[in-house]
């Protein structure tokens, strides 16, 4: 049974609460490290560890309360100038929040808290007497800054030799250690999160992950539970309530007038006053639906104020200063959108901080300041997203790229030798692909790339990639404003309309036999001076082919320019998409109705295009009309 019996809202909004003051706290805190005299952000993190405290007493919560409260006991000495702000000291305050995260996973369960790790408390009273960096000196021969730094300026990082720099102890020893210390629910040594803590638990540890847990809520190990749950301004509630009132109004004067009509009142004066109170109902739910949208959008900031803290930890495991810069953060996205964004960025900013940037010796070296610059940016185009993940590092070698995918077998000589610089840089996100000559638990294994392509597709988005070498490289991801409605462009095959992803749409363009030419087996096209394969849709679904194609719907994936072949299209319309839970075919998304009550297919394309395989190409004798049979 809970331990929370009868205060499950309680618990809730306390968590909800609890859980963004402490992401602002963790930010604030990587600001602090930055500007150590800033008063105010020491003022600001003091009153949002006093109101977690003050949450924590009302649940009863007393380990988390004894936590925060000796946490506290170190800000109030910081703010008041009887403390410095050292990276030893912000290690051990960052090592807490940690710890308070833990302690919100167990509240999430219906249970209250395992007292804290007896190491970490032991640091923070070290911390508050002010002789922590004495003992940091003592314990592992010098500051952590410099051993840290001292190991990562070898040529080849030893994980081994990284995490005893950072903790003062062997791994083995650590180890073996923890089975006598599970039994006090101290089974993790305090340690500045490593690089390997920080990839397996990004957002801080959580005791479901360990080991044999099962959960009293029946979850399987390790699955995190979605938050379905949407912080909504009264405002925008507001509006959709109007709305509601007035459509009910607009619905009582059509149905007075259906009634008219059907007494015989066909003058022109009744049908003029339907005809203005049909435009006002379509008015009326048009305004409504981009209410009822709103209500959905939640700013991005919420995401991204959990990825200084992570850059922050990897960087100084991995021996760098990076400083992680956000833009944007009040562009709103679709709620449904905002968790499924959170393992792509992770991967990004992890690649950004491990392959793109350098050293601070390399940096030095060429000419660059040593604290590297890496930007995580929001914006809103039209109706899209626009997300950037841009580094000033080493930037990236097409020509290299090109040799290790070669070196793997991944592509063979002649796809290396058509390659342009975008295509090249794309290979990165190849399963398997890795320019790492060594394997690390931060990276190495060539799947975290392929993740972020696979999980931006998943959204509907793209994913493109500029890079200067010595200038560093940026990732631009393209999404869509809202899962919930898509814009399309309707396509026919003969009679039978079909629909296609308006995002992928390029421009349309006539197409008759003679544009068609036949390159190595493959139909394809020159349009401005770019050869384009061209496939015709009735070929990736397998229908027969009734007539020539009459036109060509330039598209555009993140690997592929094609040419869609079609006999005519009906124009755009936003679909409202309704899933094919029981029966899904391959190569369809999703269904939708038209404006005018059809019932049309959309179509994955990615899938098509997939099932077709680029190697098989497509004739251009398909393209020729059929003659008739000799008689």
């Amino acid at each position: 049974m809970s331990d929370f019996a009868g205060m499950e809202d309680l618990l809730q909004d306390f968590l909800v609460e609890a859980n963004d003051l402490l992401s602002d706290v963790d930010n604030k805190l990587v600001d602090l490290e930055r500007t150590p005299d800033d008063r105010g952000l020491l003022n600001d993190i003091f009153r949002g560890f006093h109101t977690i405290k003050g949450g924590a007493g009302f649940l009863n919560a007393t380990e988390l309360v004894t936590l925060c409260h000796l946490t506290e006991n170190l800000f109030d000495r910081l703010r008041n100038g009887e403390l410095v702000v050292t990276h030893e000291v912000m290690d051990v305050i960052l090592s807490a929040t940690a710890a308070v995260r833990d302690m919100f996973h167990s509240l999430e369960r219906g249970i209250q808290p395992a007292p804290a790790d007896a190491e970490l408390i032991r640091h923070l009273k070290l911390a508050i007497a002010g002789t922590l960096a004495a003992e940091e000196a003592h314990a592992g021969g010098g500051n952590l800054v410099e051993r840290v730094q001292a190991v990562g300026a070898a040529d080849k990082v030893d994980w081994t030799a990284l995490y005893q720099a950072i903790t003062g102890k062997a791994p083995a020893a650590a180890k073996a250690a923890a089975p006598q210390a599970a039994a006090h629910h101290d089974d993790d040594d305090y340690t500045p999160r490593s690089p390997e803590e920080i990839m397996a638990h990004p957002f801080g540890r959580r005791v479901a992950d360990k080991p044999g847990y099962g959960g009293p809520t029946g979850r399987r190990e390790g699955e995190r539970q979605r938050d379905t749950s949407i912080r909504l301004d009264t405002a925008r509630l507001d509006q959709v309530l109007n709305l509601s009132g007035e459509i009910g109004l607009t619905k009582n004067r059509l149905t007075s007038l259906r009634s008219d009509i059907l007494n015989g009142a066909t003058d022109t004066e009744t049908l003029q006053a339907l005809d203005a109170a049909v435009s006002q109902l379509d008015l009326l739910v048009s305004d409504l639906q981009n209410a009822v949208m709103k209500t959905r959008m939640q700013p991005i900031g919420r995401l991204f104020q959990k990825y200084p803290r992570i850059a922050r930890d990897l960087a100084r495991g991995l021996g760098k200063d990076v400083e992680l810069m956000l833009a944007g953060e009040e562009t709103e996205i679709d709620k449904t959108m905002i968790e499924d964004l959170a393992d792509p960025i992770i991967h990004l900013i992890r690649n950004a901080v491990d392959h793109g940037v350098e050293s601070p010796e390399e940096r030095r070296a060429a000419g660059k300041p040593e604290k590297s610059i890496v930007r995580l940016e929001a914006r809103q185009e039209g109706d899209h997203i626009v997300l950037l993940v841009a580094d000033d590092g080493r930037g990236m070698n097409a020509e290299r790229l090109r040799a290790k995918a070669l070196e793997k077998g991944l592509i063979s000589d002649e796809e290396a030798n058509t390659m342009d610089e975008r295509q090249s840089f794309n290979l990165i996100f190849l399963p398997g692909f890795s320019t790492k000559a060594e394997v690390s638990d931060v990276s190495g294994r060539g799947v975290g790339m392929d993740v972020v392509k696979t999980n931006i597709q998943k959204l509907n988005g793209t994913i493109d990639i500029k890079s200067v070498q010595g200038k560093g490289t940026t990732f631009i991801i393209s999404l869509p404003l809202t899962l919930a409605i898509l814009p399309v462009l309707v396509v026919c095959l003969g009679d039978q309309p079909l629909a296609v992803p308006l995002s992928m749409v390029r421009e349309i363009l006539p197409v008759t036999a003679q544009d068609v030419q036949e390159v190595g087996g493959r139909a394809t096209m020159v349009v401005r001076g770019e050869v384009l394969p061209v496939f015709p849709l009735s070929y990736l679904l397998g229908w027969p082919q009734e007539r020539v194609p009459a036109y060509g719907v330039l598209m555009q994936t993140a690997e592929l320019a094609f040419i869609l072949a079609i006999d005519s299209f009906a124009g755009r319309e936003d679909a409202v998409i309704k899933s094919l839970d029981d029966f899904r075919p391959k190569g369809v998304a999703g269904v939708t109705t038209l404006s005018n009550g059809q019932i049309v297919l959309i179509l994955d394309m990615k899938e098509l295009l997939g099932a077709l395989g680029e190697s098989r190409g497509v004739s251009r004798t398909i393209f020729l009309p059929k003659l008739p049979a000799a008689a």
